[in-house]
């Protein structure tokens, strides 16, 4: 009897699964390496996609950017009222103990002169005169505040506030950023259809430059399908190619919008001087960015899919 240690135990699923994964390694180099042996043609494809996806990422962030710089949304429902010069802070405070009693109120926040003159001071604009009035001048020309954040519906809070006899003026700016809301949703939609368009486009010149990379292997390919290969040994190397053209695009694409940025930014700070801000630009999120990659990393796989599955059907020994 043969010794245990001697004995040969073949594994077909083993053998199998590791010839699967080296032709999925082979296809991931031999990609990268059919890419690079061509950096013009592999440029001007890449190129033309980077600027499908910059254009749709670049009217996203512009929006978002926009957003942020219009305030919280949860903000744009806030009643600022102010009160009569002769309502002291204690008279403040037990009006908003009843305002708060209301089933239409959610919150209300009372804000003292001295907490208004601090946030005005926080405006550079302002800094200068406060300090030529004189700190004590510049607080008693200060009414005191009331923030009111409504429950649902406000217009008829702001009735009743107005209608209040400690009350001289209730300021209720919800309708401007309503329309900005509006404004900013009509936005992502046409965000969301642009993206849709070009995302087809980026399809098509994936698909594109797959097919020609086909048509110059086309004997290989039917020599691979003469010999038995199955459609999926034959389109791996092709469909990682489409998948590394999306990969590409998209780094450029990041590229394309930082740049941008970079040539926004001077105008944008100098115009937000203007109204003591110091607004800067944001980019992508990480999360959004490996997001987009991955998106665009799809978007060349599918293109790719598409192409050599077609191709595929036509060509294989014994159609047509």
């Amino acid at each position: 009897m043969a010794k245990a240690g001697n004995q040969r135990v073949d594994n077909p699923h083993g053998g199998r699964l590791g010839m699967w994964l080296a032709h999925h390694g082979y296809s991931i180099v031999a990609s990268i390496g059919r890419l690079l042996r061509r950096p013009g043609a592999t440029l001007l494809t890449t190129g033309v996609m980077a600027v499908a996806l910059a254009l749709p990422l670049g009217l996203w962030l512009a929006l978002a950017n926009v957003q942020r710089l219009g305030g919280a949304l949860a903000s744009s429902h806030e009643i600022a009222v102010f009160l009569r010069a002769d309502v002291d802070v204690a008279q403040a405070r037990a009006l908003a103990t009843r305002l708060q009693a209301r089933s239409d109120v959610m919150e209300v926040a009372v804000v003292a002169p001295a907490q208004a003159l601090a946030q005005l001071r926080q405006r550079a604009d302002l800094a200068a005169a406060i300090d030529a009035l004189g700190e004590q001048a510049a607080q008693a020309a200060l009414p005191s505040m009331l923030r009111v954040v409504p429950r649902g519906e406000a217009q008829g809070l702001v009735g009743a506030l107005q209608a209040l006899p400690e009350v001289e003026r209730v300021q209720y700016d919800a309708h401007w950023r309503a329309r900005l809301q509006a404004w900013l949703g009509f936005g992502a939609r046409v965000v969301q259809v642009l993206a849709g368009f070009l995302g087809l486009g980026v399809l098509l010149v994936v698909g594109n430059t797959v097919r020609l990379d086909i048509q110059a292997r086309r004997e290989e390919i039917g020599v691979l399908q003469l010999l038995g290969a199955s459609d999926g040994f034959i389109c791996r190397p092709f469909l990682y190619q489409g998948a590394w053209y999306g990969f590409v695009a998209a780094a450029l694409a990041f590229g394309v919008l930082a740049l941008a940025g970079v040539a926004l930014q001077p105008a944008l700070t100098a115009l937000a001087a203007q109204y003591g801000s110091n607004f800067q630009l944001q980019g992508l999120s990480l999360q959004a960015a490996v997001g987009v990659l991955a998106g665009a990393g799809v978007l060349g796989w599918l293109g790719a899919v598409f192409v050599t599955g077609h191709y595929l059907r036509q060509t294989r020994p014994g159609v047509g």
